[in-house]
C-alpha cells in the first residue's frame, strides 16, 4: 500500500504487556507506531498515528482485537458513540482514564467525528505512552455510522446537522490546532490551521444555534452563539 503522510499538530492491538501510564513522555523523544499494516499516517506533535480504514477497523471488532476509545468531550461520547467503546478524552485522556487499564501492547483504536483530528492527538500520545499499536479511524465516526455499524448512547436516533466554522489566522501558525468547545459543556473539535492561514471547523450538532462556542485559535479566542460563528470568517 502506498503511503501518504499528512501533516497536523495537536497537543495503541492485544498481544501481552504491562498496563501503561499516561502522563506523556516528559517532551522526550516521539513514540514510534508499530503499524502493523503500513496504513497511511498523519503526522501530530511530531508522532506518526496509522489511519487504519474503518472496515478493517470493524473487522477487529467483531473479531475482538481490538479496544476502542471516544477521543471526544464528554457530551458528545454519552449521546453518541461506538458500542462498547470507553472515554478517552484528546490529548491526554481523563482523570482515572480507563485505558491506563490496558497493557501497553493492546490494539488501540481512537476515534472523532471531525473526521480524525481529536483521535489523532489522542492516539499521538498513547504513542508516546508506548502503546505502540494505537491507530485513528480515517472515516471517523461518521464512516463507522454511515455503514451501520454498532453505535450506542443517548442520541443514537437524534437527527443532526452539520455546521462549519472559517476562520483564519496568522500563517505562522501553519500546522497548529484550533480547537472549538460549547461553553459550559464538554463538546469540542478541532481542525489545523492551513498554509495561507484558513481553517474550518465542523460541527455535528442537534442543539440550537443559540447555544454559545468558543474558538481558541494560537494567537485570540472567539466566543458567540453557533448562529454568529456561522456568519462569516472568524478572525483576531
Amino acid at each position: 500500500m502506498n503511503r501518504r503522510t499528512f501533516l497536523a499538530v495537536g497537543g495503541a492491538a492485544a498481544m501481552g504487556g504491562v498496563a501503561g501510564c499516561l502522563g506523556g513522555n516528559g517532551g522526550g523523544d516521539n513514540g514510534t507506531p508499530a503499524n502493523e499494516f503500513d496504513y497511511e499516517t498523519i503526522t501530530t506533535d511530531g508522532t506518526d498515528v496509522p489511519l487504519a480504514p474503518v472496515t478493517d477497523v470493524y473487522e477487529w471488532y467483531e473479531n475482538g482485537e481490538a479496544e476502542f476509545a471516544d477521543a471526544r468531550g464528554r457530551a458528545q461520547y454519552d449521546g453518541k458513540r461506538i458500542a462498547g467503546a470507553v472515554w478517552s478524552r484528546a490529548p491526554d485522556g481523563v482523570e482515572d482514564d480507563p485505558v491506563e487499564e490496558w497493557a501497553t501492547d493492546t490494539r488501540i483504536v481512537t476515534y472523532c467525528g471531525c473526521p480524525h483530528h481529536l483521535s489523532s492527538q489522542r492516539a499521538a500520545s498513547l504513542i508516546d505512552a508506548g502503546y505502540e499499536h494505537a491507530y485513528a479511524i480515517d472515516e471517523g465516526l461518521g464512516g463507522w455510522e454511515k455503514n451501520g455499524y454498532p453505535l450506542e448512547g443517548t442520541d443514537v436516533e437524534t437527527e443532526r446537522m452539520t455546521y462549519e466554522i472559517h476562520g483564519t489566522a496568522s500563517t505562522e501558525y501553519a500546522g497548529e490546532m484550533v480547537t472549538m468547545k460549547q461553553v459550559g459543556v464538554d463538546r469540542r473539535e478541532a481542525a489545523p490551521i492551513g498554509d495561507d492561514g484558513s481553517y474550518a471547523l465542523q460541527l455535528h450538532y442537534a442543539g440550537s444555534t443559540e447555544d454559545r462556542f468558543r474558538v481558541e485559535a494560537p494567537e485570540y479566542t472567539a466566543e458567540g452563539t453557533l448562529a454568529e460563528l456561522t456568519d462569516g470568517v472568524v478572525t483576531a
